[in-house]
């Protein structure tokens, strides 16, 4: 759904001003993907702008439709993940996309929509398997999975499990203000599911990630990575075509 947000609202353009971000294109957006239902599409918009990620774009013509844009704070955390998933990029193969992306604000402002509809299309990257999906339907089940990951040093991939070092549920408590009761229930299926398990008994030393969990996380975030590589490429182009047509 934030992915949708921003899409809509960096779509809009000036010759229109009742273009981009609006709850009934985000309703829409959202019911059409099968994202959420349309009460929490809803009521998550409205929490956007009560916590002011999103305001009212100012001077709409028509007061019966309300617009939105993103504030600075919520554009420069999704600018600030764009780029460092190119950084990431830039790590596997030497580019240098992160610094031509912090040289030119437009590449993200053209990229991040072209990058969220190749996303929502994709099928592992929008319904990712339930082995990884229980975490990320979680709150803070998200970050939580992505902590456990860049414990992980190396990964030998032939091997039946891997450790990502000494974890407890009180450490991740404490780091993500969380309960440990929503930890213990974020684990559990987990470990029923022998996704995980701790080397000694009640979850204490090192914990283990499984190669089929491993797999699946990796496998669902090369889909993201892929579409921000794509949208990166496209949005060159794009502006390629923009300063060509402006030098003629």
């Amino acid at each position: 759904m934030t992915q949708s947000v921003f899409a809509l609202a960096l779509r809009r353009s000036e010759d229109d001003p009742l273009s981009g971000l609006t709850a009934t294109r985000f309703v829409e957006t959202v019911m059409r993907l099968g994202a959420a239902s349309r009460n929490t599409a809803t009521g998550y918009l409205a929490e956007l702008v009560a916590y002011k990620f999103l305001r009212d774009v100012p001077d709409v013509p028509d007061k019966r439709v309300r617009v939105l844009e993103p504030t600075e704070l919520s554009l420069n955390g999704m600018r600030s993940w764009f780029n460092g998933h190119l950084a990431c990029l830039d790590r596997l193969d030497g580019g240098n996309r992160e610094m031509t992306s912090l040289a030119e604000e437009r590449i993200f402002l053209i990229a991040q929509p072209i990058g969220a509809d190749i996303m929502v299309s994709d099928p592992l990257w929008l319904a990712p398997p339930d082995t990884i999906g229980h975490f990320l339907w979680s709150d803070l089940g998200g970050i939580i999975l992505h902590d456990l990951f860049s414990r992980l040093d190396n990964v030998d991939r032939t091997a039946p499990a891997i450790s990502c070092g000494p974890v407890t549920l009180v450490e991740l408590s404490e780091m993500y203000q969380v309960s440990t009761t929503n930890l213990k229930r974020m684990f559990k299926k987990a470990e029923t599911d022998g996704l995980l398990a701790w080397e000694q008994p009640r979850r204490r030393g090192e914990l283990l990630l499984t190669s089929r969990f491993i797999e699946d996380y990796f496998t669902w975030q090369s889909a993201k990575f892929v579409a921000i590589d794509q949208s990166y490429h496209l949005a060159l182009a794009q502006l390629g075509k923009i300063e060509n047509a402006a030098a003629a």
